[in-house]
């Protein structure tokens, strides 16, 4: 199994054809349940760990976000994508979600990245959307901090500060 240690920078574009969940129509009466429109955000985690939400997009089953994270990985394995309904009430609706493997994605060698995932709610619906990213992957030479310490003793055999390290 690859494992990516380095920068990664991700541009969540955009997110296409989002449908409402049942879950998030539990509120909508009338017509409104046929073009109900979302409010829309991203939580993007690489592995267990979050990296960043995006700005929530109003009223809308395609938004456009074009946000930035830059985040340092360490022994990562994978990028998942959460897009969440932001409820008025309660808790925020599960909408759609992708995931990708960082094997596929330094392996493919490509920067953009645009695939469908489905979202399956109970036996009798399957959901579709599009998400698209650009990503970069740096492979940078990053300590993770268990392992701090040791990157400090340099090849004279003295240890030094990162403020001494930062100076030299």
């Amino acid at each position: 199994m690859v494992v990516f240690n380095g920068v990664l920078k991700i541009k969540v574009c955009e997110a296409l054809n989002l449908k409402p969940t049942p879950w998030s129509l539990r509120h909508a009466v009338g017509p409104k349940t046929q073009t109900f429109l979302l409010d829309t955000y991203i939580a993007l985690n690489v592995d267990d760990s979050r990296v960043g939400q995006t700005s929530t997009k109003q009223k809308t089953n395609s938004p456009a976000w074009n946000d930035e994270f830059v985040t340092e990985v360490y022994d990562g394995k994978k990028i998942e994508l959460s897009v969440f309904h932001d409820a008025p009430i309660g808790y925020d609706d599960f909408v759609a979600n992708c995931t990708i493997q960082f094997e596929d994605l330094l392996q493919n060698g490509s920067r953009h990245f645009e695939d469908w995932s489905r979202c399956v709610h109970g036996a009798e619906c399957a959901r579709m959307a599009t998400f698209v990213c650009d990503f970069e992957c740096e492979w940078e030479p990053c300590v993770p901090p268990s392992r701090h310490a040791e990157a400090l003793l340099l090849t004279d055999g003295r240890r030094r500060t990162v403020a001494e390290l930062k100076l030299s």
